[in-house]
Parts: C-alpha cells; sequence; structure tokens
C-alpha cells in the first residue's frame, strides 16, 4: 500500500498528500489520517498512527455535524456532538495552572510571535553579578542560563548563587537554568594571592613556581597547579596564558621555579590556563596523562548533585569515555533528578573525537579560548562551524563560548569585529550564546547581554525575512520504530509551520525529548514547549526556540488543548485566529488548527 497522509476538512474534499521517499518510514502503517476532534469553533485536522487496516469508521467527512459521532484524540472512546458543551465548560480558566517565563510573556503580548528571541543567552556569574538584584537585572534582559564556574570562589559562594537564582525563579516567575562548569585537570594558574587581576607587561621577568607559600606571594610570581611543571618545560619554549591572551618565553629553570619572559603583555587573571609550545607545537604529553575529571571536580560534582543543578559542563573532554561514566555517577547519587552534561570542547582530542563525545554527552559548547591555544587560530572558525554542524545533526544543543564581547570588560560598546562574530554565530544557528567574563567581572554585564539579545533578534528577522528555509536534510537519528515515528512527524510539523506561516509549535513533552526534534529544524515559528515537571521546563531553556511552560496535562489531546487555549488566551498570550500546529510524544500526532 501507498505511504499517504490523508487530509480532510469538513468543508472540502480530502486530499491525499504524499510523503517524500527521504521522509517515509521504514515499514508501512496500516494508515496514517487526519481526524478532527469536537472543538466547536476549529477547523483542523490531526495526523495519526493507527493500527486499523483502514480509516475509522467513526470519522466520516460527509456526515452533518448534528449526527457526527467524533473519536477522542486519545482514542479511549467517542464523544457526540451534542456533547461539545459539556467538553468546553469541563475546561479550567485559572490562570495559575501554567507556568511561563515572565519577560516572554510580556513580549508576546506586546509584540507577537514573532518577537521572540530564538537564540538562548548564558551568563557567567561572578563578583559583578551575584547580588540578588543583578541577577533579577540579567534575567529580565535575557538570560536563560545561569553558569558558574567552577575556577573561581568557594562552594559556599556558588551556594549562595544558586539560593538567588531559585528564589528568583520562584519570586519573580522565571526559568533560568544552572548550570555548573568544573575546572579540568589542566595546567592552571593559582590565585594570585588573592588579588583580583595582575597586569604583566612586556619585558617583565615573571616566576612561575610549584612551591607554596606560606606568607605573602613574592612579586611577579605564580603558583602553578602541576607538580611536574619545572621538569617538563624547557628553555625557549612559549607559555600562553589563557588561550594566549598573555605570552612567556622561558629563559630560565632554579629548581621549582620557572623564569619567564612576558613577550605578549596582557592582564593575568586566577586560574587562568596554561599552555606552553615548543618549536611551533603544542606539548601535549603531560595533559594527555592528566584525568579529565580531577579529584576536586568529583568534589565540586557531589556539591552540583546536592544543589540540583540543571547542567553540569565538562572541561577537556578527551573521549566519549568520560561523558558515559559521568552520567552513569549522575544516575546513580542525583536521586531521580535528571542533570545534562555538557561536553566542552575545547582540545585537540576532543576534536579527533567529536563525534563519539557530542553523542554520548546532553550539548557541547565551543570553547573558543582554549581551543584556539590548543589549534593554530586561522582554524578555529571552520572548527566552531564543524561543532555547530554535528551537534544539530545529532540533536544536542550547542553553546558557542568565550570572548563574544572581550573589550565589553572594560567598555561600554563592543568592537564592530565582535559584533560581527556574535551574527556568524546566530547564522550558524547555535542554541546558545554564553558570556563569561563580560558578565563575571565586567563593568557592562548589563549591557553585553543587550548587545547579545539585540543583535540575536536582528540576524534571526533577517533570517526570516529573507525566506532562507535550510534545505539540507537532517540526518535519522532515532534508534527505534517509535523515535523513527516521532522524528517524522517533528520534521513534517516544522515544514508545515514554514510552508502555512503558522504563528506557533504546540508541542506537548514530558521527557522534552520531542521538543527538541522540532527545535532541531529551526522553524521560523516559535516553540511552545509544555511539559509537567519544572525541572524538564528549566533545561529546555538551553535549546533554540523553545519556550518553555509548566502545564499539567493528559493524554487527551482535546482536553489539553483546550485547556491551553483557554489559560493562554486568559492571559493575553494568544488570541482567536491564530494558527498554531501541536504535537505530542503522548500520541506521537500532529493537528493544525486556528485558536477558538
Amino acid at each position: 500500500m501507498s505511504q499517504s497522509i490523508q487530509f480532510s476538512t469538513p468543508s472540502r474534499t480530502p486530499h491525499l498528500l504524499h510523503l517524500p521517499h527521504s521522509q517515509q518510514f521504514n515499514r508501512p502503517l496500516s494508515s496514517i489520517s487526519f481526524r478532527r476532534f469536537p472543538l466547536t469553533t476549529i477547523k483542523y485536522t490531526s495526523i495519526r498512527a493507527s493500527s486499523s487496516p483502514s480509516p475509522s469508521p467513526d470519522v466520516d467527512s460527509s456526515s452533518s455535524s448534528s449526527s457526527q459521532v467524533l473519536l477522542s484524540p486519545n482514542g479511549t472512546g467517542a464523544v457526540k456532538s451534542d456533547e461539545r458543551s459539556v467538553v468546553a465548560t469541563a475546561v479550567t480558566t485559572d490562570t495559575a495552572g501554567i507556568e511561563v517565563d515572565t519577560v516572554t510573556e510580556a513580549e508576546l503580548k506586546e509584540n507577537g510571535f514573532r518577537s521572540t528571541r530564538r537564540t538562548k543567552l548564558i551568563c557567567t556569574i561572578g563578583p559583578a553579578t551575584c547580588g540578588f538584584e543583578q541577577l533579577e537585572a540579567l534575567a529580565v534582559g535575557g538570560m536563560n542560563v545561569a553558569r558558574l564556574n567552577m575556577c573561581h570562589g568557594t562552594r559556599d559562594w556558588h551556594r549562595g548563587v544558586i539560593r538567588s537564582v531559585r528564589r528568583l525563579n520562584e519570586e519573580k516567575g522565571f526559568a533560568v537554568a544552572i548550570m555548573m562548569d568544573t575546572e579540568g585537570s589542566e595546567i592552571h594558574m593559582g590565585d594570585l594571592g588573592g588579588e583580583a587581576s595582575a597586569k604583566a607587561e612586556d619585558g617583565e621577568i615573571w616566576t612561575f613556581t610549584v612551591r607554596a607559600f606560606d606568607s605573602s606571594r613574592p612579586e611577579r610570581t605564580i603558583s602553578v597547579s602541576y607538580d611536574g611543571f619545572a621538569e617538563d618545560v624547557r628553555v625557549g619554549d612559549e607559555l600562553l596564558v589563557d588561550g594566549g591572551m598573555v605570552r612567556f618565553e622561558v629563559i630560565e629553570k632554579i629548581g621549582p621555579d620557572v623564569k619567564c619572559l612576558c613577550t605578549d603583555p596582557g592582564l593575568l587573571l586566577p586560574r587562568a590556563n596554561l599552555t606552553f609550545w615548543r618549536d611551533g607545537s603544542l606539548v601535549r604529553e603531560r595533559n594527555a596523562m592528566l584525568p579529565t575529571i580531577s579529584s576536586k571536580d568529583w568534589l565540586d560534582i557531589d556539591f552540583g548533585i546536592a544543589e540540583g543543578v540543571d547542567f553540569i559542563a565538562v572541561s577537556f573532554v578527551k573521549s566519549a569515555e568520560v561523558i558515559n561514566h559521568l552520567k552513569s555517577y549522575l544516575a546513580a547519587r542525583s536521586r531521580g533528578g535528571e542533570i545534562g552534561v555538557i561536553a566542552k570542547i575545547e582540545s585537540i582530542d576532543s576534536l579527533t573525537n567529536l563525534e563519539e563525545i557530542i553523542l554520548a554527552s546532553d550539548g557541547a559548547m565551543v570553547a573558543r579560548g582554549d581551543l584556539g591555544a590548543q589549534i593554530p587560530l586561522e582554524q578555529v572558525p571552520a572548527a566552531q562551524q564543524r561543532i555547530v554542524k554535528v551537534c544539530r545533526a545529532l540533536n544536542k544543543p550547542v553553546i558557542v563560548a568565550s570572548q563574544l564581547l572581550e573589550s565589553m570588560i572594560e567598555y561600554p560598546t563592543p568592537t564592530r569585529a565582535e559584533v560581527a562574530d556574535v551574527s556568524e554565530a546566530v547564522r550558524q544557528r547555535s542554541d546558545a550564546l554564553m558570556l563569561s567574563g563580560e558578565s563575571a567581572m565586567g563593568q557592562f554585564p548589563d549591557k553585553a547581554l543587550t548587545v547579545l539579545r539585540t543583535v540575536s533578534l536582528r540576524i534571526e528577522r533577517w533570517w526570516r525575512e529573507e525566506k532562507r528555509h535550510e534545505s539540507v536534510p537532517l540526518q535519522a537519528i532515532g534508534s527505534t520504530f517509535s523515535d523513527k515515528i516521532s522524528e517524522e512527524i517533528c520534521n513534517s510539523a516544522a515544514k508545515m509551520a514554514n510552508n502555512l506561516g503558522v504563528d506557533a509549535v504546540f508541542v506537548y513533552t514530558t521527557s522534552g525529548h520531542m521538543a527538541s526534534l522540532v527545535s532541531r529544524c529551526r522553524p521560523d515559528c516559535p516553540i511552545f514547549a509544555f511539559t509537567t515537571t519544572t525541572s524538564v521546563r528549566r533545561r529546555l531553556n538551553l535549546q533554540w526556540g523553545l519556550i518553555p511552560f509548566r502545564l499539567s496535562f493528559s493524554d487527551d489531546m482535546e482536553s489539553n488543548l483546550n485547556k491551553t487555549f483557554s489559560l493562554l488566551k486568559s492571559r493575553g498570550m494568544i488570541k482567536s485566529g491564530d494558527l498554531v500546529i501541536a504535537v505530542s510524544d503522548m500520541l506521537q500526532s500532529i493537528q493544525v488548527m486556528n485558536v477558538p
């Protein structure tokens, strides 16, 4: 039999919409039919996978509405047309029954569907932004995820930030997720004796040492985290601080001390990463022997589990084995709460094993600062594009990070080159952009976030105005037959959304997986992701185009839609006549409808 979708409406003759070969299911379904649900003022259709050998006799497009018996969307029974008023009156109008980010709600009310930003924004929290008022300002400005860098600060300090973000969500109606970023086992500088920073000038002699100081640190002396540092470096090696922001040349070794000449001046920050080059090549031997997750990292991970963070970012991932090991540990320790694992791609090893690492993880971060210290600078843009494409193909959210607006640490406006860099990351359809020092210790964190938001909105609007629908097909990723059906449904829903010019796609999802499949397709319209749990809602806040709601719903799609329409209309977020497409991971169905 042919694989087709029967499309029927109350006023039109049924049509057959044939799926292209690339979108056909791997084994034939007995029927895939559009069916109407008993909503008195809604004209829409649904795609459903049915086990019957022929279309159900309960659905007859030629029968009159007065005598028609309609199959309920969960397939458990029929509702007569004269019972529609009973269904409608059963829908609650309690606006407290749905939770959505307050800033997004205001944008929808004021400017409509097309005004919403699709690219998500991450802010690293530091001394400049750790207060409750500063956190609220970032949330109002568009922060979707708060990042905690475990290289800096004490666990008590980080605990205070986590509590403030949770309080912000509870009291102010936000859904800001929390990402904890591990330090990793790579070679780092020490804490600079408690100073916030130190300036290295051209021609100065600095001492890098593995010694611990009981008293005050000698002038121009930096401690190093790796005990074998003095043994491994050689005279003539080039030492790069923080991905090359400051450069030194090794000129002398005296026991545990290494004397270095500053050749490129700059600002030294506590816990900055160190790499050294010899004869034009990165010295990798010792770094390769260090564990990806250090003993300190495991203590930090236990802290993150106890505090209920939403994501853990793992630094300097070398293979998928590390990710799998950590996910097993989290599954055993996190007491039922799921924590996403983000792989930071910032080394040659991670690029070599890129596909397997991303496949094992729950997302990836393009950590361009440290990556640029391990590969030639001219290769970083191509590496970024490759990482973004692989993540998109494998349906994993991808974050572009490091030095997006570095100049705004000190200045209120970015360079034009920085704006172009942000624009390119948005054009590549990255899920999220991340501020590091700009928001953690910069003088203008709010302005830096505003730049990310406004540039993202403008580039996204340009993309829609130019009708730049992507024609490159996404590779199939479903492993089971049910997953393949969900994938095809989401691909079709996104294509229909673009072709029909719908206002929004509604996704009812318990785990968030089907919402991520729709996000992967990057439709022009926003994606309303309805889920029953607060933790899933927060995690969805990392993915492109998703507006996560918390809403209690059932397997009865008719009831879900009526309830959703009533709640959103009562809050002014949608209006009668808006065209939406609804999909569900419970029934694997598509409905196309106008809001009554």
